[in-house]
């Protein structure tokens, strides 16, 4: 109780002082350490697990006290000092990716990391997002069709991802538009991330950045280095207008 008060003593003076005062940031420092020290009387960082199972993520608990990392789930700051938060990594956490195959050649290509979602231990619970590491260990292929939308009455006016309910008029939450699956997303599944989209440059050799969902972009951020794109067979007219193209033929 006692810290409890002082940290509600403590919100009430930052509120009071001058905005970007070194008072007011002093007391921001006092106002994490007390914070801090709750956090480690109610909930003790050892009795958190180091390694978390859910929807095929594999999540370390993450050492590093930055503060500038966002949860996935949430979509707020992760507090590092006062938080306890995981990072999908996939195998192991630390040592690098193995072969699909323990049997394979070195060269064989390799089982992809983990999808790198971050989260607060307490949004843990509520991950939605299946782990996309194992969608391209099992399918690894692209989609082709240039932002292949069918409305957002497909979907019952929800969020493709977490079913929250979304409209393009932003009532109640602003509907978000993938352009590499044409879903649409709400601002929690999707942050404006911007990618390039394998389908505009395979038909239009058109690599501008579009902006897609947290989902798709870590999808392709996994599938950037994987030879699945049979150029000659897709679009073969390509190599009579690109001259990089019929150099590398």
């Amino acid at each position: 109780p006692q810290l409890r008060r002082a940290i509600e003593e403590c919100k009430r003076v930052i509120l009071a002082l001058p905005e970007h005062s070194e008072r007011q940031k002093d007391a921001v420092v006092r106002l994490i350490h007390l914070r801090l020290k709750l956090q480690e009387l109610k909930d003790p960082a050892e009795d958190e697990p180091n390694i978390r199972v859910v929807l095929e993520h594999r999540f370390y608990k993450e050492k590093s006290k930055s503060v500038k990392q966002m949860c996935d789930k949430c979509s707020t700051i992760i507090w590092g000092l006062i938080q306890t938060w995981y990072t999908c990594t996939g195998g192991s956490g630390t040592s690098p990716p193995r072969p699909c195959c323990p049997h394979a050649p070195t060269d064989t290509q390799l089982c992809p990391p983990g999808c790198y979602y971050r989260c607060h231990s307490k949004c843990l619970p509520l991950v939605s997002r299946p782990c996309v590491r194992a969608q391209v260990s099992h399918q690894a292929e692209y989609q082709l069709s240039i932002c292949p939308e069918s409305g957002l009455d497909s979907q019952d006016y929800r969020c493709a991802e977490c079913r929250a309910p979304i409209s393009l008029r932003g009532v109640p939450s602003e509907a978000r538009q993938c352009d590499y699956t044409g879903l649409y997303y709400c601002s929690s599944c999707h942050w404006n991330d911007l990618a390039v989209v394998p389908a505009r440059a395979i038909h239009n050799w058109d690599f501008e950045p579009r902006k897609v969902s947290r989902c798709s972009m870590r999808y392709l951020a996994l599938m950037v280095s994987r030879p699945v794109l049979k150029l000659r067979e897709i679009n073969p007219l390509l190599f009579n207008y690109v001259e990089e193209l019929v150099e590398i033929r």
